[in-house]
């Protein structure tokens, strides 16, 4: 059976996850040869290390991308900002940036709508691009759609779903998050609008997970799983020839 995909539409829909807290300089390097070995679209590198992943990555068709506010969004507006703004003169040209949940949590919408702006524009100032993670596990779907239409207005060029580390409380007492789950994506490609893209972030595992979310209208996924994801499109793709 014909694929409707090729292997290029698979890893450039990829950023390769580099942010593990225990993660070695020596891992993080490892990292980005493995994000230029697959033909990802992006690394999103933890902020110390981007002036090395700039370097490592020049001319490779890999991009460069980090965090801000991370993981948790608490940071003062003016610290989120000053995050992007370091990260973009190292050479990042994707940023991801947490909202303030607790913001959103308690409905000062105001306040939410001024960070993303002022994250938005220091990305862009610099000519790099911004992505909004909402933290959807610590959210209700109202909540989710009024961040849409905060970012409608906005327009940074993605919303993003979660961190991977927005941990909730579960009934056994042990905590874990749920990631990118489908509803939400479909409610997000539904609210905002088509100029702004969707990031799919945690739990993101398989080939299978990636193209469920491809169909629903995500363009991007954050994965630490990318070598499995990209052998496995290879084998689906070139068959026997792949060998």
């Amino acid at each position: 059976m014909k694929q409707e995909y090729t292997l290029d539409d698979i890893s450039k829909m990829i950023d390769h996850s580099l942010l593990q807290p225990t993660m070695s300089d020596e891992e993080l390097i490892r990292g980005c040869a493995l994000a230029v070995d697959y033909n990802c679209a992006s690394v999103c590198i933890k902020p110390y290390f981007v002036g090395t992943a700039a370097k490592l990555l020049r001319e490779t068709g890999v991009n460069t991308g980090t965090v801000a506010g991370f993981p948790h969004g608490n940071s003062a507006v003016e610290t989120k900002v000053f995050e992007i703004r370091r990260a973009v003169e190292e050479g990042a040209v994707e940023v991801d940036v947490v909202v303030n949940v607790g913001k959103v949590r308690s409905g000062e919408w105001s306040y939410v709508h001024d960070e993303i702006a002022a994250a938005n524009q220091a990305a862009v100032d610099g000519g790099a691009i911004l992505k909004v993670i909402f933290e959807n596990d610590f959210l209700y779907d109202s909540q989710i759609e009024q961040l849409c239409l905060i970012c409608n207005r906005i327009r940074p060029a993605f919303i993003k779903t979660s961190t991977g580390y927005g941990f909730t409380k579960r009934d056994n007492g042990f905590y874990n998050y749920d990631g990118a789950r489908f509803e939400h994506l479909a409610l997000m490609r539904r609210v905002a609008v088509p100029e702004i893209q969707i990031k799919a972030a945690g739990g993101i595992r398989t080939l299978d997970d990636l193209l469920t979310v491809r169909k629903l209208g995500v363009t991007r996924v954050g994965a630490t799983a990318t070598a499995a994801i990209l052998d496995e499109a290879v084998k689906r793709i070139y068959g026997d020839q792949a060998e």
